[in-house]
């Protein structure tokens, strides 16, 4: 296994665990003996676990950055039909976890934004990443005449991320994707005016 393997395993198991334990129940021993890692490699790549947090973060943005900019960049369908194939891919996610892990990052915030600032910054500048990808697809979408002129771009990107990832903790809430199915049909009908 190369350096990088090590590195990448380390940060993928952690997030797993992270993803359904949390930040502050999931322990450096435990995501060593899940990933078969001896703990001397953890603090070669990390040199703290707050350390390890931001690299978590900082490689799922990555990831999730290139899901969206295949969805919200593929010029083979319209733009409303991107921000479609966006929330079914979160219902999939959902229904594949039966409800349980949600958004790595909006969990993240929920459980850090208040507790330690570096974090805080570092998730809100994930965050305002995703919302400008967003006001670009809906901004090209008012162009092609798909939404209303008056519909303000950066101001229903905002409601979309804030509104999606409300809906996302509601549903990990009450162990249904239906509080995320109303929030779509609520954005299209009333946000975007599309019936």
């Amino acid at each position: 296994m190369t350096t990088n393997d090590t590195r990448n395993l380390i940060i993928q198991t952690g997030a797993d665990l992270i993803g359904t334990k949390g930040f502050g129940a999931t322990g450096i021993n435990g995501i060593l003996t899940v990933a078969g890692v001896p703990k001397g490699s953890f603090y070669h790549y990390f040199s703290s676990k707050n350390d390890f947090g931001l690299a978590i973060i900082d490689t799922f943005a990555e990831e999730y950055d290139e899901k969206l900019d295949q969805i919200l960049n593929d010029n083979s369908r319209s733009c409303v039909d991107r921000l479609r194939t966006y929330f079914d891919t979160g219902f999939d996610h959902m229904t594949s976890s039966e409800c349980t892990r949600g958004c790595l990052i909006g969990n993240l915030g929920q459980e850090l934004a208040g507790q330690n600032e570096m974090f805080r910054v570092r998730l809100d500048k994930v965050f305002c990443a995703w919302e400008k990808r967003f006001e670009r697809c809906i901004a090209e979408a008012q162009t092609a005449g798909d939404i209303g002129a008056g519909i303000d771009p950066s101001d229903a990107a905002s409601v979309l991320l804030s509104g999606w990832e409300g809906a996302i903790l509601r549903s990990k809430v009450v162990k249904s994707t239906k509080p995320m199915e109303r929030f779509v049909r609520v954005f299209f009908t009333q946000c975007l005016s599309i019936g």
